[in-house]
């Protein structure tokens, strides 16, 4: 299985319009982490990563990943260990000491919901931890019954999003103005759109197109997988409080088996085999109710930092300015409340005193 630097670098290429702004919604830190490649990913190899290439990579956003809990105190409440690392991460690059890309300026963690009502100190907890940054929760769902289909590291049971418990949980995050990141398999969509529906004051996100899966009883039917997909989207979309992750799609899970080759794929050819699902939820949800999303560290299995965004943005090359500011900054900096103003003009770099006077993360 490929996934080092000197891999990934066998695959170069010139970045697209390296001033366009951008805010990376989505990804990962983490140290020391079983059965995962790299087992370390800490600030400095995630700007590593953005310096394969001259991407104008503005903020981002931290993801939880089931790191640095804590190893003593309620198991409830040990998951607070993992926001206070990634606030750690935060201060570190709001310093400036690591350049001008604000690294974690917006957090979500994970929490519990399925223990009810009692979740509801563990999300003041959250808060405490995180601060201003803390901006949701994060639990998946993702689940199959083919065992060649991986579940989640937290191996969820199954209709956790329509559980009676989960969704008493979920309840608390509304009045705290904490959003929710939707992480499931294509086939568990509907589950989803139950929840948002119950649900409509909380802000859902969308994970990496609600996992269609290409592995197991899914390998090589990729038309049909696509089917099912469209079915179960289409539901959701209509979901005023439901928000899309564009990315995602090069996970083991996702079939293509680009990690096996002996070189990485470059832009066109992840756009050529993936551009339907990006197009289709763009299409249902619109510019302003999506965000493209790199999922690193984990997509870095098939493809370079900047192979991907090139892909990115050779897709959106015949948008109109505005369009691509909300798919690429804008629409991921209003969701998660980010305490940077969206450039004015897409295409101008922001200063170091812009970025210096925006207060940090």
């Amino acid at each position: 299985m490929n996934q080092a630097p000197d891999w990934l670098s066998l695959t170069q290429e010139e970045t697209i319009d390296p001033a366009l702004a951008i805010c990376d919604p989505h990804h990962h830190l983490w140290r020391n982490r079983p059965n995962s490649l790299p087992s370390t990913y800490l600030l400095d190899d995630f700007l590593s990563d953005i310096h394969t290439g001259e991407h104008n990579i503005v903020s981002s956003v931290f993801i939880e990943c089931g790191t640095m809990f804590s190893a003593d105190g309620p198991v409830d409440l040990r998951p607070v260990g993992e926001t206070q690392f990634a606030s750690d991460m935060a201060a570190m690059s709001a310093s400036g000491l690591y350049g001008p890309t604000r690294v974690a300026a917006g957090i979500v963690g994970t929490a519990f919901l399925s223990a009810g009502d009692s979740v509801a100190s563990v999300l003041d907890a959250q808060l405490e931890a995180g601060g201003n940054r803390f901006k949701g929760i994060r639990l998946a769902a993702a689940r199959d019954d083919d065992p060649l289909v991986p579940d989640h590291r937290t191996s969820p049971g199954q209709g956790l999003y329509t559980d009676k418990m989960f969704q008493e949980g979920f309840a608390h995050l509304a009045p705290r103005n904490l959003s929710f990141e939707g992480w499931c398999y294509h086939t568990q969509i509907p589950e989803l759109t139950q929840l948002a529906s119950a649900f409509p004051d909380t802000t859902i996100i969308l994970n990496h197109f609600g996992g269609p899966l290409g592995v197991g009883r899914y390998a090589d039917r990729p038309d049909g997988v696509f089917s099912e997909w469209c079915k179960a989207i289409g539901p959701l979309s209509e979901r005023p409080n439901v928000y899309a992750k564009l990315g995602g799609l090069n996970m083991e899970i996702n079939g293509f088996d680009w990690h096996t080759r002996s070189k990485p794929p470059g832009s066109e050819e992840l756009l050529t085999a993936t551009r339907r699902y990006y197009d289709h939820t763009i299409d249902l949800f619109g510019t302003d109710r999506c965000m493209f999303e790199s999922n690193f560290p984990v997509d870095r299995i098939s493809c370079s930092y900047n192979v991907l965004w090139n892909a990115f943005k050779k897709l959106t090359a015949a948008y109109s300015p505005a369009e691509r500011l909300q798919l690429f900054h804008g629409t991921a900096v209003k969701v998660y409340r980010l305490n940077r103003p969206s450039p004015a003009n897409p295409n101008v770099h922001p200063s170091s005193s812009a970025l210096n006077s925006a207060g940090g993360a």
